[in-house]
C-alpha cells in the first residue's frame, strides 16, 4: 500500500537523487543537469556509469561510496553528490574523496608519464555552508587550484563545485536558464502536482515520468518510503537541535556543538536501523564513533 501523498519523488532523498542521475537508462537526465551548471565551461556529451564504492589500497582501508560517479566520452571523472546536513569537515571529505578517481588514473604495467584526467567534484548542498572563502552573491562556488599571488590556475585537472541549492529561492515564473529549472526542479519536485508549462521541455518530460511515484514497482516504492522517512527524520532532528541550540545558547565551541548534534543524529539514523556507511556519510562520524554510540 502507498503512503506517501504526494505524485513525484523528493529529488534531495538518496532514492530519488540516484533514480533520476544515477541510472544509465535516466543518463540523458544527469547530461543536461551538468551541462546546465557549466554553462559552457565543459560540455558533456556522453556519460558512462562507474562503481560508486571505493576503498583504499587494501581492503581495510576506509570506504569512500559516491551517490553518482561517471565518466564523459573523454575520460574525465565527475563525483556528484547530494549533501543534506552540515559537516565540520565536508571539504576534507570533498578532497579525500577526490583522490579516488586520481589514483585509478595510474597505468599498471607500463610506463606512465603521469599525465591526468580532470576530475570534477560536484557537491549540491541543501543547507547554507557559511565558507568564508566563498562570495556572499552568489549559490555558485568554483574551487580549483590557484597561484595564491596572481590567481591564475596552477593545475586545471581538479575542480570542485559547490552549489548551496537550499540558498535558491526563484518563484517558477521568474526561471530563466535551464540551470534555473534543474535547481527549482531539485528544491520543489515533491510539491508539484503535475509538470508546469514552463518546464516543458522533452528532458523534463522525461523526468516527470521518471519521478512518477504511481509508476513505481511495490520494491521501487518500498525502497522510496524508507528512503523518504530516513530523509525526513534527518531534516527532523536537524531542527530540533536548531531549535533546542537557540534554547540553551552556545555554551560551548562551535565545533564541540557540530559534533554533539551530529552524535544525536547517528543514534536517531541507528535506531532507525540505516547503514554504519550511510551513517558515516549523513553525519560526517568515523566508523569507529558510530558504533560507539
Amino acid at each position: 500500500m502507498r503512503h506517501t501523498e504526494e505524485r513525484y519523488i523528493s529529488l534531495l532523498t538518496d532514492f530519488g537523487f540516484k533514480r533520476i542521475f544515477g541510472t544509465a537508462p535516466n543518463k540523458e537526465l544527469l547530461i543536461d543537469f551538468l551541462n546546465s551548471m557549466f554553462d559552457g565551461e565543459q560540455v558533456v556529451k556522453d556519460v558512462t556509469y562507474l562503481n560508486s564504492e571505493h576503498v583504499g589500497d587494501v581492503h581495510s582501508d576506509r570506504k569512500a561510496i559516491f551517490d553518482v560517479y561517471c565518466e564523459n566520452e573523454k575520460g574525465e571523472k565527475f563525483i556528484v553528490e547530494m549533501q543534506n546536513a552540515s559537516q565540520q569537515y565536508f571539504k576534507d571529505r570533498s578532497l579525500y574523496y577526490a583522490t579516488f578517481p586520481i589514483r585509478e588514473q595510474a597505468q599498471k604495467g607500463a610506463e606512465w608519464n603521469y599525465e591526468l584526467k580532470h576530475v570534477y567534484v560536484v557537491a549540491l548542498l541543501n543547507y547554507n555552508m557559511s565558507e568564508p572563502a566563498f562570495a556572499k552573491d552568489t549559490i555558485n562556488h568554483d574551487v580549483g587550484l590557484l597561484d595564491k599571488q596572481t590567481h591564475r590556475v596552477f593545475n586545471d585537472k581538479l575542480t570542485f563545485k559547490y552549489v548551496e541549492i537550499s540558498k535558491f529561492d526563484k518563484r517558477i515564473e521568474e526561471l530563466k536558464t535551464n540551470y534555473d529549472k534543474w535547481l527549482f526542479v531539485l528544491q520543489n519536485l515533491s510539491r508539484l502536482n503535475s509538470q508546469p508549462k514552463y518546464l516543458q521541455t522533452a528532458v523534463f518530460t522525461r523526468l516527470f515520468k521518471q519521478a512518477e511515484i504511481a509508476g513505481f514497482t511495490r520494491t521501487e516504492l518500498r525502497e522510496y518510503e524508507d528512503s523518504l522517512k530516513a530523509f525526513r527524520d534527518l531534516r527532523n532532528t536537524l531542527d530540533n537541535a536548531k531549535q533546542e541550540g537557540r534554547a540553551e545558547g552556545r555554551a560551548e565551541g562551535r565545533a564541540e556543538g557540530e559534533k554533539d548534534k551530529a552524535i544525536e543524529i547517528a543514534k536517531n539514523l541507528l535506531e532507525m536501523g540505516m547503514p554504519i556507511d550511510a551513517i558515516m556519510k549523513a553525519t560526517g562520524l568515523s566508523s569507529e564513533e558510530v558504533r560507539n554510540i
